[in-house]
């Protein structure tokens, strides 16, 4: 632009910029008040989106996805969807996933999406408001659409979890279907197979109809019940009966290789006692078969996730082969065969919703969570799946880490159930100042102790929280239906236990919040237990804290991922010398750092004035830190307060009956 004209935009531009706020005027264009009211500016009306109907899908989706192409990690979808007639069609990916409580459907993930009818493409648009929502205009004479898309699994769990490896697949049918909008999830009914790599065999509680070479049919299912029963398919693959009453219950184990099947018959008989002792629990099925899907993988991303019949489960390649070094990791299955009871069967009401892609509400998430989160890790200890060891130590990592959590001061527990709608298990820096979703597994499942050890308390031994499970989730044995419960169905279901004032116990618990707020640590006092700290932490403790030896939380208050400083405890020493994350240590009192050099250095300073000087690194700045701390290394335990009835023990201990 020549001088001239450049001169005489920017005084245009200064001229603007005098003029008082009050005389310039907007142009006429409607501000949009309301989404749906917004201007077509696609040049033509966009249709609603239907709302879920009660009312039967006419006819069969046909549905195939082919899950060879392991090498670009593609999964191939093909589907054929009946239509009723001409007229616009929406169809759905769906958006809120079951167990996840969030909308976390990745459809970035879908491509390729094509539709055609007798050989000729129909062009469809996506909704402007809801990208989960594409539309279509039939035309006369259409009587079924042919869809074919594919999602584009991912390389690694930066984002999304792998689902693809040389050996491996988990098939998510949710996170690969595309659905008819207006019905309910269980109205459509939806005809399954599945392309296999060669030889490959699977794990799913989805019926099979036939096996042709490498192509597996499924037995015709509703839409509901095929997003619960996902597929775990393998090169190495093992099913074994774990049902002490009748073969109904199996643990399917897929490997990356063939040694990591070798579970042997002591370590199965233990996972036979789990199902025995949810058995003796709950006293009641809501499946008629159910299958663990456990991968043994360093490839595949990692999972645990629940569904009615089935669970997806992951583990380390030498899960089995080295028995010690899971000896504190073994409480996932247990967690998620709990959920069959509660969160399948029964389930919170604002979360039992008609499809997939209506939203959810997780305003009871502290009892779908976190009862469960108690029962898998009762149902650890009476099994023998963790030893007694192992389960206290692992009560008082929780109980120490809610103890020193500054977070309740601003949010409650309460508001936590919330956090996944606020982004997927995004913890956010400081995770112990923001709260998340571990907050609804663990500190609930300190809730549910307080609860169970005052009923016990209470009835002088006669009644537990085993008789408000049993009553609560272990109704109608052989009945699959969903049921929703609530806040007060939750009460009442304790009441019948043993009455006491259960809305006040729950809502004092879930809404405290504030700098008087403590966690709930009663239910490990009246239980006859104490925490306390340790500098010498034993076998089992870690087992379960596997991270022990770069843990400096209950101590400097940070832990040392490699030489970098992380989860900076809000409030804690180091927090108080303004280091945040990120901090890379160099030196310890002059040496060169290393996680050793600094447990020496704090067990050191319990026997001198000195202070423990770090020197820190973070882009080209350095600091020098000096720690005036002189209690050395604190890892949490659990001690018996003497003179007082163990109920903890009692907890933990295998039912006969």
């Amino acid at each position: 632009m020549p001088r001239t004209r450049l001169t005489a935009a920017c005084l245009a531009v200064l001229m603007a910029a005098a003029v008082p706020a009050a005389a310039q005027t907007f142009r006429s264009t409607p501000v949009v008040t309301d989404a749906s009211q917004a201007p077509l500016a696609l040049g033509r009306a966009q249709p609603a989106i239907p709302a879920p109907q009660d009312r039967p899908y006419p006819g069969v989706i046909q549905y195939r996805a082919d899950i060879t192409d392991r090498d670009r990690r593609i999964i191939g979808v093909t589907q054929t969807i009946p239509v009723a007639g001409p007229g616009p069609l929406t169809l759905l990916y769906p958006k809120y996933l079951p167990g996840n409580h969030a909308a976390t459907g990745p459809i970035q993930l879908l491509a390729g999406l094509t539709v055609t009818a007798e050989g000729r493409r129909i062009e469809w648009r996506r909704d402007t408001l809801d990208p989960y929502a594409f539309h279509l205009d039939i035309p006369a004479g259409v009587t079924a659409i042919d869809v074919a898309f594919q999602q584009l699994t991912q390389p690694d769990s930066a984002n999304w979890r792998v689902l693809m490896t040389p050996n491996l697949v988990n098939l998510q049918w949710e996170k690969a279907i595309l659905y008819p909008a207006g019905y309910f999830s269980r109205q459509i009914q939806v005809a399954p197979s599945v392309v296999l790599p060669a030889g490959w065999q699977y794990g799913t509680a989805l019926d099979t109809a036939s096996r042709d070479g490498d192509v597996a049919t499924f037995a015709t299912t509703d839409l509901y019940t095929l997003i619960d029963s996902p597929v775990f398919a393998g090169a190495h693959y093992r099913r074994i009966d774990i049902d002490p009453s009748g073969d109904r219950v199996h643990l399917n184990i897929l490997a990356d290789e063939a040694k990591g099947l070798a579970a042997t018959d002591d370590q199965l008989k233990l996972y036979e006692n789990m199902v025995q002792q949810a058995d003796r629990l709950f006293g009641a099925r809501h499946f008629d078969h159910y299958e663990f899907l456990f991968a043994l993988s360093d490839q595949l991303g990692g999972i645990g996730l629940e569904h009615h019949r089935s669970s997806e489960n992951t583990g380390a390649p030498e899960f089995f082969t080295d028995w010690k070094k899971s000896a504190g990791d073994r409480s996932l299955l247990p967690h998620e065969f709990t959920h069959s009871w509660n969160g399948k069967f029964m389930r919170p009401a604002d979360e039992l919703t008609a499809n997939h892609n209506v939203p959810t509400q997780n305003t009871l998430l502290w009892v779908y969570e976190g009862q469960t989160e108690y029962w898998g890790e009762v149902l650890s200890a009476r099994s023998g799946l963790h030893t007694r060891d192992v389960a206290l130590a692992t009560l008082a990592n929780i109980a120490a880490f809610y103890d020193e959590q500054p977070g309740r001061q601003w949010r409650s527990l309460q508001d936590t159930n919330n956090h996944n709608l606020m982004g997927y298990r995004v913890a956010g820096q400081y995770p112990s100042w923001m709260r998340g979703t571990g907050d609804y597994y663990r500190e609930s499942l300190l809730v549910w102790l307080d609860a169970d050890t005052l009923i016990r308390e209470g009835t002088r031994g006669r009644k537990s929280l085993d008789d408000f499970a049993r009553a609560f989730f272990g109704h109608d044995d052989g009945r699959w239906a969903p049921q929703g419960y609530t806040f007060d169905d939750v009460v009442n279901g304790l009441n019948a236990v043993y009455p006491y004032d259960w809305a006040g116990f729950l809502r004092t618990r879930l809404d405290a919040v504030g700098p008087d707020a403590k966690a709930p640590l009663a239910g490990l006092t009246r239980a006859g237990w104490r925490l306390t700290y340790t500098d010498t932490p034993t076998e089992a403790e870690k087992a379960v804290q596997s991270g022990w030896a770069n843990d400096f939380q209950y101590s400097l208050g940070f832990t040392l991922s490699g030489d970098k400083l992380t989860n900076i405890r809000w409030g804690g020493p180091a927090f108080q010398q303004r280091i945040g994350a990120g901090w890379s240590l160099v030196a310890v009192n002059g040496k060169a750092a290393s996680a050793e050099e600094l447990r020496d250095a704090v067990t050191a300073a319990k026997e001198t004035d000195a202070p423990i000087e770090l020197l820190l690194k973070s882009g080209d700045r350095f600091r020098t830190v000096a720690f005036d701390y002189h209690d050395g290394l604190r890892y949490p335990r659990l001690e018996r307060i003497e003179g007082t009835p163990d109920l903890l023990s009692d907890i933990l201990a295998p039912r006969r009956r």
